[in-house]
């Protein structure tokens, strides 16, 4: 088996200059780097990640906590993250946890003080006091995606100027009977991202003078989308228009419009929120908040957090864009 002392050899270096070429730590010239790497190439050397964990102090492993695998916006986040981290030499040991206390429990107290890894990345998670609590007492970098919270580092979109964008799209094409698909009012009271997306909706219609409009609560899936608006739609006083909280409700929405006989934007406008792929197949009008973006701006401020940068404690805010793709347009005459 080939080792460190062959590549120093080869490459007419130190074992020590050999180890910090290989792992980006440390100062080496260009044209040093240039022979390690080669001779290592030729040679077929791969870096131990037990010795550079010893090394090093490091495991290479940063774990990510989701409440959702099976979801677009949290794949696609998840993929930013890794590109990320894989093109730095580092790993993912993946955490799904759902609303279950005791589920959670286990993995903030146990699973992830049991595992060693160098920092944390949550997305989307509304965490509480004790929950925080907790990952701050691993001591490693912990960064959450969404769910704003003061005591770690958070990169989030503005939720209530997404929801604020979205119905002004809708207003300016001169609708005036609106449905939100998105959060319950009671249920979801406590979960940031669809409250305030439709609060962003119910101000700008109080804004407007309009009192009437109309809400359907749905679970952020296509079907959920599909059956919130068949029960918006099938109403005596129809909305022209529907604004859904994600994108995959909104694909749902156009497909029960269709369903129904109904030409959008023709008959019924329908906008949503994400980004998603799929949209630009439904010609789905969309506020993109750059989900892979958000997974890769997390990776790097992790990063940049175990190279010795301060955390930026409070909330780092995150770009999105209305992207018109003809799914809006005036209400009928």
């Amino acid at each position: 088996m080939v080792g460190i002392d062959d590549v120093a050899r080869a490459a007419g270096v130190s074992t020590a200059t050999v180890s910090r070429a290989l792992s980006g730590r440390g100062p080496v010239s260009a044209a040093a780097r240039d022979r390690v790497v080669a001779a290592a190439e030729r040679l077929g050397y791969v870096v131990s990640a037990a010795a550079s964990s010893l090394a090093s102090g490091r495991t290479r492993a940063v774990g990510v906590v989701v409440p959702f695998l099976d979801r677009w916006f949290f794949s696609t986040v998840l993929a930013g993250i890794s590109d990320a981290l894989v093109r730095q030499g580092y790993d993912i040991t993946l955490y799904s946890v759902s609303a279950d206390p005791a589920e959670r429990r286990r993995v903030f107290d146990d699973h992830l003080r049991r595992r060693r890894i160098d920092a944390v990345i949550t997305i989307a998670l509304e965490l509480d006091a004790e929950e925080s609590a907790s990952l701050r007492g691993l001591g490693v970098p912990i960064v959450a995606i969404a769910g704003p919270n003061p005591l770690l580092t958070t990169l989030t979109v503005d939720d209530l100027a997404v929801g604020r964008l979205a119905t002004t799209h809708l207003l300016e094409l001169g609708h005036r009977r609106l449905a939100h698909i998105g959060a319950d009012a009671v249920i979801d009271a406590g979960s940031t991202v669809p409250s305030l997306r439709r609060r962003g909706f119910e101000e700008v219609l109080a804004e407007a003078g309009i009192a009437d409009a109309r809400f359907e609560p749905a679970d952020f899936t296509i079907e959920g989308g599909s059956a919130a608006a068949t029960r918006a739609l099938e109403a005596a006083d129809a909305p022209t228009a529907l604004f859904a909280a994600s994108d995959e409700m909104a694909i749902g929405a156009i497909l029960a419009a269709r369903e129904r006989g109904l030409r959008v934007p023709e008959d019924v406008s329908i906008i949503g929120v994400d980004g998603h792929e799929l949209g630009r197949w439904f010609g789905l009008t969309t506020v993109d908040q750059f989900a892979r973006g958000q997974g890769e701006r997390a990776a790097d401020a992790v990063l940049a957090e175990l190279d010795g940068a301060e955390p930026a404690r409070g909330r780092g805010t995150l770009p999105f864009e209305l992207v018109d793709r003809g799914s809006t347009a005036a209400p009928p005459r």
